[in-house]
């Protein structure tokens, strides 16, 4: 990159570094710094040197620098003076921190002369700036090595100590070298020393000349100074004329005054610390003057006057000959009478006073610096002692005096050292002497208590010293008529009581009673009298401001706002400084409404004394913001409208808004005056009121205000005239934070109504007006103008209130404001005028991005740069613009900034963390940018692929470094920055940035120290441990999770290992055991400032976890030991965060947790088999959570169901214990119950609104998604609640509910409306499980059928089928099988029908009847529908259907007497269905082609019936891409004829009980045969098509369908096939089954012929004659299989046989030929053959 650190470091870093703004911020590093360079420090200046030739030798010589630099290296020592090696470090370190240019610009820059000159010309003034510097640090150092607050205050003393002993004779030696320097010139320093150049270096010569003398004056405060050296200072500064007598003073020009004038104040500060007054004044208290060393230097002191005696043209030379005067007077008052008068005349004709305040706001204009502060307890000590010395009147005009005074107390420790001196001595007496023109002149006395107020201690005895005041001094022009005197007029005495104020009763006032003393003098004013009169001095202000009040419209209005501000001053500063007085001075500070009323209203206002109602009020409102406000906007003095606001149209129109007094003020008087102290404090007044929170109305109420700042202030307030320099750069960042503390304000609290808030109207009008454009100019000054102001101040540490800070802030504040309303403004799909202005391109890199980007060549302020990085990071997400297209031809050397400021070492810690945090957001939004930045360097290889390395300006070789575990925990490498280089590499495997992957994958050590975090020892989670060490670690499990993910099986052997370190080294279980205390450490305190934190490593560790589920091989979490133990810490974890249902974080990490454990519960299910019971936790958690709010723990109380869903499965009810069940089971019922009211409420909320769509029964109805779900609770609450009652056998537990809670009623009404409205298919499907559960008991079957099921299913169910979209033809879905479909609710509803009549016979017998009346249509359509239909929907239908009617047909009596029609309609269309079936299997070719025809999915089918559920699994799973489609075809048919197989034997089953019993026909001679019909026609013909009516036939082919299929299974039986021998053997059960009911129909409707009187006898002998030998052939074939082991009778696993058990699969139980069907066939035969 740019190389390693220089080995030389810059005096500018030096200075940064013991600033404490980079990242060396220890005490031992700052230590090590000094220790290193304090050398450098003490030869100041000289520490550059002088062009040699030896030096130049030297230089060419050097092998390690290039010939480029070497050459211009010796240019700039050309130019400069300078030392040549010098030249090129000062190079080497420009390029470093300032070029603006990229290395291959830099030849480019070298060859070309024109560009080369500008160089040199920077490298200039950055040589400047270092030997700037140099004296800056040791400013630092002398500023704060003996104050105790200061962090590295032991660090600089020691270097102080070493530079002690020689630091002045070095910095007097270049302070003279300075001064007597010769201007360079052309022929000296080359052509490049123009006459510009010049005037640069003398600029230069005189800002170091005052560096100097700055650096030796805040020496001397410390360090006394010999009196030689006084004499040597002197003639030194008398010979430069104190500044003014320059060697080069005719380069001096306007610009240069204030270095001048500073010089000129440092010469005449050095002097007078010289001359030690203060321990001089401490000598002449305590009678010991002999003790100071001029006492014994006379003549040094003689010397003395005879230079200063010729001093008096140069105002810098009043306080050298006050302090000599002092000096002279105290030590040989005799001696040097008449030198001192005429110094002192000399001195007062200077001046001196006047100076005085003048210099020291001159020298803390830039701040309350230290060298302010100094400077100032120097004049402290010279005023106290020329006080204290000589008489007031002599000294001059008292007013000059009092403003010094003032100006020195500005020093904020010497109030307090005030109060603790004695009243009679030093600035005491000037105090005295105002008290003693009190009140008659209020300004002296308030304006020195106003100054001599700086903490609360001090405010509260200027409180008090007014409130106890004991004189009142008036001035008379005559004597009045009601007092005495003395004859001599010196004493007067009251005879009456007398009010000091002509104000009304009633009001305040001051009476001053009768016998007061007053003691008089005469003056030019007429009868000066001070009345021995005790009063409190704020009741007298009270009175001012009353009086003020009365006579704000007559003449004398000026003369009391003249006497009133002061005391509004003074009251600003109490209270400002201690608010615990303020109720003490509600008098005043209530009466500053009304002033300020009437006093913006009058013609020509007094701004300076509305300005100080304004700060008053400001304070005010810092602690009382509602209580002002509701005073203030009576007054008429801020922006109001005269009509309601209701939208933001009527805000930004401003219809109805009135600027109020202060807009009058501001148009009308500031604007032409150019002063704009009003509308500074106006400002500040509403930021005030703005962050005080008030209330919704009271803030709305600030709307006109804002907007007038909004509209009429900020697009042009830089176009307004100003008298002032520095006033228009206040406004503008005045005004910018008021709009950010607006963008800042919290919405808790906000009351909706249809007015706009403040921060909508800030946003509204940022980005849709011309304030936001306004903002944008602000952000564009860039960083050349800031440095070019800064440069010129005169400050020499840059200080915190210069112009240059100003703008400095008001740019960081417009980069905030602009920040923050891109992330609050409402999302827009059109783009607003403050978005294209802030994306809009422009040339030359002149575009805001541009300037924005190049905010990171600013070094003085480290905020600057990263809030302009933040923003540009902001813009990066949102805007619709390409970054590196604004950057334009300056993007790699902007990038090359970047990167320089990222791996410095030194570098501010949050500027690096904003780099990476931009970078980041670039991987994502800017691909070009982050290319720039990633700075891949291509190769081809020899196979065609790409190799991608890292190139020389790689933000990646920066992040890897940061990265290296060997620079962990050092002080350039802390633990946010880590963070920070984590979540970019995350970024990059998030975003799949391959070819940056493919680099860092291969880097050596790279995932080594990627893991690094993992194998540490995690901090505890108190507030004083860093939180981003978390988000480190969560980084990590992600990166390793997405590499695990994406590329699997190919990792690197270095990732392998890493996580076989991992797994061996406990590591997992370690995280599992930090994640489970971290979530108990929130479950314990909410409120931890880290929570965030916290949630992210959860959520990384989850995601590890549930990807080590399915990776386990390569995560290395395979042992069953390791798997329990992190589903226990996560079971306790879960637990946890639940219990605490109050605390919505827990909830949350709860969430989190919960879906966890539901995957852990379903992957991990052999190895919880053995783990502790599941049930109690969970049971718990589900409690807790129903306590929480159900819109928020909905999604968790889902989760918790699947997990009891998922626990009963793997370890069932406990083992056996029940004690779970019951509350288990309530809990879940209490919230089915609660889920089937609010879906009741929901669904006939959506049917009133008519969103009801329309559904046929060929698609789902689409759900509404906040109620019905898969997933939802109350889904899987029914779920859980099944198989719940499935544990609970005997059904008491479920009986106990039910008596408990209406939970049947309300969840039967819910199906009901669905039905009805055929919504809710999820919640529809779980209902009837559970009921179809519940039915299989006679308990819960009762309970079904008693809670009205037949009501709530039986009407309703005709809407899932019926409708004007269903046709015959879409009658039955041909979709998969196990679809959640309506198709398949009817299914369920047949199914439950079947089952309640199955358990409860002849009580469910009625209602049966009932809904097979209600629904005969749809049965009879679904029996003949089988014979077109092949789907296994509807063979499935078709199956329920008839198992419904299997047991509807026990009780065909009652059907008789009901519904006879429908009787004989089914008997016929269950024949026709046999034939059906029959034909089906018959002809497996025919089916097929229908299959394939009509049910092109069959082919590939779904999930089969249990018979073949498994080999259609395992014909799912192979894996061979082309599977041979007959097998296919093959399986499909397959499933088809197992379908067609079990309709077939239901069918003839039920067609038994409508035929008579077989026994009884052939035993029972009497049997009535008309009780039972002819089922099947007489015929033997084998037609099997629809045409044909059922026949004897047909049941004869039946039997030969079965019996074939039997000797194809017997085939097949040796021969390998998917299907196991359980499901051959239960087909072959089948196939017997089917056989016996056919053989039973048969043989009973036979009997029923030939019983019949009306069937002919030839009719009858042919029957005998055909059955005789087609039951001889099917008695022959059954033997023969029979003797193979087949079973004679089938099992009972699908259809259990009424007539027959079950046998063992090859088992012959019975000798050949008993088995029952072969006696019953052989029975029939033999009653045939008769």
């Amino acid at each position: 990159m740019a190389g390693s650190e220089m080995c030389v470091r810059s005096s500018r870093e030096l200075w940064t570094i013991l600033l404490g703004r980079s990242a060396l911020r220890e005490p031992a590093q700052i230590e090590a710094e000094l220790e290193r360079h304090w050398e450098r420090l003490l030869q100041g200046l000289s520490y550059y040197k002088s062009p040699s030739s030896a030096s130049a030798d030297k230089l060419k010589a050097d092998k390690d620098v290039a010939a480029p630099l070497k050459e211009f290296g010796l240019r700039i020592s050309k130019l400069l003076a300078l030392d040549e090696k010098q030249s090129v470090q000062i190079l080497q370190c420009y390029l470093q921190e300032d070029y603006r240019g990229t290395r291959d610009t830099l030849k480019t820059v070298f060859q070309d002369e024109r560009q080369s000159q500008a160089l040199l010309l920077k490298v200039a003034d950055y040589y400047y700036d270092e030997r700037v510097c140099l004296l800056r640090c040791v400013l630092l150092l002398l500023t704060y090595f003996q104050d105790e607050r200061h962090p590295y205050r032991a660090e600089y003393a020691n270097c102080v100590g070493k530079l002690e002993k020689d630091l002045v004779s070095h910095y007097l030696q270049q302070f003279e070298d300075l001064i007597s320097a010769e201007a360079p010139t052309w022929e000296t320093h080359g052509n490049m020393m123009t006459d510009r150049q010049v005037s640069r270096w003398f600029a230069q010569c005189l800002r170091e000349q005052a560096l100097l003398l700055e650096v030796l004056f805040l020496y001397y405060a410390y360090f006394e100074m010999p009196c030689p050296e006084l004499i040597r200072f002197t003639r030194l500064f008398k010979d430069l004329g104190f500044g003014l007598r320059q060697t080069n003073r005719h380069l001096v020009d306007k610009s240069m005054d204030p270095l001048v004038d500073r010089i000129g104040y440092f010469c005449s500060l050095i002097l007078v610390e010289g001359m030690d007054i203060d321990f001089l004044h401490k000598c002449a208290l305590e009678d010991r003057t002999n003790e100071h060393q001029f006492s014994s230097s006379p003549e040094i002191c003689k010397e003395m006057d005879q230079m200063l005696m010729s001093f008096g043209d140069i105002s810098h030379h009043g306080p050298v000959l006050l302090g000599w005067v002092l000096l002279r007077h105290t030590l040989s008052p005799d001696e040097s009478s008449s030198t001192v008068t005429r110094l002192g005349h000399t001195t007062l004709q200077l001046n001196v006073f006047q100076y005085l305040t003048q210099s020291l706001q001159a020298l803390g204009s830039s701040g309350n610096n230290c060298t302010a502060s100094t400077a100032r307890m120097c004049i402290y000590g010279l005023l106290s002692f020329v006080i204290t010395s000589f008489e007031e009147h002599t000294l001059g005009s008292q007013e000059h005096l009092i403003n010094a005074v003032c100006e020195v107390l500005a020093a904020p420790s010497l109030p307090e050292l005030f109060w603790e001196s004695k009243p009679s001595m030093g600035l005491g007496m000037i105090v005295q002497s105002t008290v003693d023109v009190f009140p008659h002149k209020t300004r002296p006395l308030l304006q020195l208590l106003t100054a001599l107020l700086s903490d609360k201690p001090t405010a509260k005895k200027v409180y008090m010293f007014l409130d106890k005041m004991c004189s009142f001094t008036e001035v008379y022009k005559h004597k009045p008529n009601d007092v005495i005197s003395r004859d001599d007029e010196t004493l007067w005495r009251r005879q009456a009581p007398k009010l000091l104020y002509p104000l009304g009763s009633g009001q305040t006032n001051l009476r001053m009673p009768v016998g007061v003393l007053g003691q008089v003098c005469v003056s030019d004013e007429g009868f000066v009298v001070r009345w021995e009169y005790s009063f409190s001095c704020w009741s007298l202000f009270t009175c001012e401001l009353e009086m003020l009040l009365h006579v704000v419209s007559t003449a004398d209005v000026l003369v009391h706002c003249e006497r009133v501000k002061p005391i509004l001053d003074l009251v600003h500063k109490v209270v400002s400084t201690d608010w615990s007085v303020s109720d003490c001075l509600l008098p005043l500070t209530s009466r500053i409404y009304m002033l300020l009323q009437r006093l913006t209203s009058v013609i020509n206002p007094p701004m300076d004394l509305i300005t100080s109602c304004v700060n008053c009020l400001t304070v005010l409102a810092a602690r009382q913001p509602g209580k002002v406000w509701s005073s203030l906007h009576h007054t008429g003095f801020l922006p109001f409208t005269s009509s309601p606001l209701t939208n933001m149209a009527e805000c930004i129109s401003a219809d109805g808004m009135r600027a109020g007094n202060y807009g009058n003020l501001l148009v009308l008087i500031e604007q032409p005056r150019g002063d704009y102290s009003v509308t500074v404090a106006f400002l500040r007044l509403v930021t005030t009121l703005v962050k005080g929170q008030l209330g919704s109305t009271q803030s709305r109420g600030l709307v006109p205000c804002v907007l007038l700042v909004l509209k009429e202030m900020l697009p042009t307030y830089h176009k307004w005239r100003y008298n002032t320099y520095g006033v228009r750069e206040r406004i503008g960042c005045l005004i910018l934070e008021l709009v950010h503390a607006i963008l800042n304000l919290s919405p808790e609290g906000e009351v909706q109504v249809s007015a706009p808030s403040l921060q909508a109207l800030c946003i509204y009008s940022l980005t849709n007006t011309e304030a936001g454009q306004a903002v944008i100019n602000i952000m564009t000054v860039g960083v050349d103008t800031i440095d070019m102001v800064l440069a010129a101040q005169p400050s020499s540490s840059g200080g915190s209130e210069g112009p240059g800070q100003v703008l400095i802030q008001t740019v960081k504040l417009a980069f905030s404001v602009t920040n923050n309303v891109l992330r609050l403004k409402p999302p827009s799909d059109c783009m607003s005028p403050l978005e294209q202005a802030l994306t809009q391109h422009g040339g030359h890199g002149n575009n805001l991005i541009a300037v924005l980007a190049k905010y990171i060549y600013h070094k003085h302020d480290p905020a600057l740069p990263r809030l302009a990085i933040q923003l540009l990071k902001r813009l990066a997400s949102v805007a619709p613009m390409s970054v590196y297209a604004c950057l334009g031809s300056d993007a790699a050397a902007i990038r090359d900034a970047f990167l320089t400021r990222l791996q410095s070492r030194t570098e501010d810690m949050r500027i690096k963390v904003m780099i990476l945090e931009f970078l980041t957001v670039a991987v994502e939004t800017q691909p070009g940018l982050i290319e720039l930045f990633l700075n891949l360097e291509v190769k081809d290889t020899g196979d065609g692929s790409k190799e991608f390395s890292l190139g020389e300006w790689s933000c990646l070789a920066v992040v890897l470094e940061l990265l290296d575990c060997r620079q962990q925990g050092q002080y350039w490498c802390p633990p946010l920055l880590q963070r920070s280089a984590l979540a970019f590499l995350h970024a990059l495997w998030t975003d799949r940035r391959d070819s940056a992957l493919s680099v860092l994958r291969t880097r050596e050590k790279f995932w080594e120290n990627l893991t690094t975090p993992l194998f540490g020892t995690l901090p505890s989670t108190s507030d004083t441990t860093e939180p981003c060490v978390l988000e480190s670690c969560a980084f990590v499990m992600k990166i390793i999770g997405l590499e695990v993910y994406y590329v699997q099986s190919s990792l690197e052997q270095s990732l392998k290992s890493a996580l076989q370190r991992l797994s061996s080294g406990r590591r997992y279980e370690y995280w599992s055991e930090c994640v489970c205390s971290l979530v108990c450490g929130v479950c314990e305190d909410d409120g931890l400032r880290s929570l965030s934190e916290i949630q992210m490593l959860i959520s990384a560790w989850r995601t590890l976890l549930i990807l080590s589920t399915s990776h386990s091989a390569v995560m290395q979490l395979t042992e069953d030991s390791v798997r329990r133990r992190l589903f226990t810490d996560v079971l306790e974890s879960t637990k946890a965060a639940l219990l605490v249902p109050q605390s919505l974080p827990c909830l949350n990490l709860g969430s989190m947790m919960t879906t966890l454990l539901l995957i852990l519960l379903k992957q991990w299910k052999s190895e919880l088999v053995s783990s502790p019971p599941l049930l109690p936790s969970l049971s718990l958690m589900l409690e807790s959570v129903q306590q929480a709010g159900r819109r928020t723990m909905e999604r968790t109380k889902a989760k918790l169901f699947s997990c009891l869903l998922a626990a009963l499965h793997i370890q069932g009810l406990n083992g056996g214990d029940i004690s779970q069940l019951p509350q288990l089971l309530l809990s879940v019922c209490e919230t089915i119950q609660d889920e089937a009211l609010a879906l009741i409420e929901s669904t006939r909320h959506m049917n009133q609104r008519g969103e009801v769509p329309d559904d046929s029964m060929e698609t789902d109805t689409p759900r509404n998604i906040q109620t019905d779900q898969r997933d939802g609770v109350c889904v899987l609450a029914l779920h859980l609640c099944k198989e719940l009652c499935l544990v609970d056998e005997d059904g008491e537990q479920w009986l106990l509910v039910v008596r408990k809670l209406p939970v049947l009623p309300s969840i039967l009404s819910a199906l009901e409306q669905s039905l009805r409205f055929r919504q809710n298919l999820y919640f529809t499907e779980a209902t009837l499980h559970l009921l179809l559960t519940l039915a299989r008991t006679p308990q819960g079957a009762a309970a079904v059928a008693g809670a009205g099921v037949l009501q709530s299913i039986c009407l309703p169910l005709l809407s899932v089928y019926e409708g004007p979209a269903n046709g015959t033809s879409q009658a039955f879905s041909r979709r998969a099988q196990d679809a959640p479909c309506w198709p398949g609710v009817y299914r369920l509803c047949m199914c439950l029908m079947e089952s309640l009549l199955k358990t409860l016979r002849y009580s469910f017998i009625n209602e049966a009847l009932d809904f097979i009346g209600v629904h005969q249509e749809r049965i009879l359509h679904c029996l003949n529908a089988v014979r077109t239909v092949q789907s296994l929907a509807c063979l499935d239908e078709a199956d329920h259907t008839v198992g419904f009617l299997l047991q509807l047909s026990a009780f065909s009596k009652e059907w008789q007497f009901h519904l006879p029609q429908l009787l004989r309609d089914i008997q016929v269309n269950l024949c026709f269905l046999c034939q059906a079936c029959t034909y089906l299997l018959h002809s497996k070719k025919m089916l097929q082609h229908y299959l394939q025809a009509k049910n092109g999915e069959a082919l590939t089918p779904g999930p089969a019936p249990q018979l073949h559920q498994r080999a259609a699994q395992s014909a799912s799973k192979t894996p061979s891409l082309a599977v041979d489609r007959e097998e296919v075809e093959s399986k499909a048919v397959q499933t088809v004829q197992c379908s067609l197989l079990k309709i077939l034997s239901k069918t003839l089953n039920a067609l038994q009980h409508f035929t008579p019993d077989c026994c009884q026909i052939l035993l029972d001679q009497c049997m009535d045969l008309a009780e039972y019909k002819n089922l099947f026609v007489l015929s033997f013909s084998p037609a099997l098509d629809s045409d044909s009516a059922p026949s004897f036939g047909t049941l004869l082919a039946s039997i030969n369908v079965a019996l074939s299929m039997l000797g194809e299974v017997e085939k097949k039986k040796e021969v390998a096939s998917v299907i196991s021998s359980e499901e051959t053997q239960s087909l072959k059960s089948l196939l017997m089954f089917t056989m016996e009911n056919c053989v039973c129909v048969l043989i009973s409707q036979a009997m029923r012929c030939l019983k019949d009187s009306t069937v002919l006898p030839r009719d009858k002998q042919r029957l005998k004659q055909e059955l005789s030998s087609e039951l001889s052939t099917l008695l022959s074939s059954l033997l023969r299989f029979f003797r193979r082991g087949s079973p004679s009778s089938p099992a009972s696993i699908l259809l259990p046989s009424p007539q027959t058990k079950p046998l063992p699969p090859g088992s012959k139980v019975l000798p050949e030929g008993q088995e029952p069907l072969v006696q019953l066939v052989q029975a029939f035969l033999r009653h045939v053959q008769r």
